[in-house]
């Protein structure tokens, strides 16, 4: 027999609290690759010539 479903009151999270937690969480992102690109920098800097060679070659 399947378990009753939680309450959806208890998963639903305000906007506030959604918005602050992805705020959070790409802060903590762009963070991981600055110090991934001080610790590589030459994998960093091909990923940038990488990055600049597709929007130049990216058609509008």
């Amino acid at each position: 027999m399947p378990e009753p479903e939680p309450e959806p009151e208890q998963e639903i999270a305000t906007d506030g609290e959604r918005r602050r937690r992805r705020a959070q969480f790409l802060r903590e992102l762009n963070e991981a690759k600055a110090l991934r690109d001080r610790v590589q920098p030459r994998r960093a800097r091909a990923a940038r010539m990488r990055r600049q060679m597709r929007m130049r070659t990216f058609r509008w």
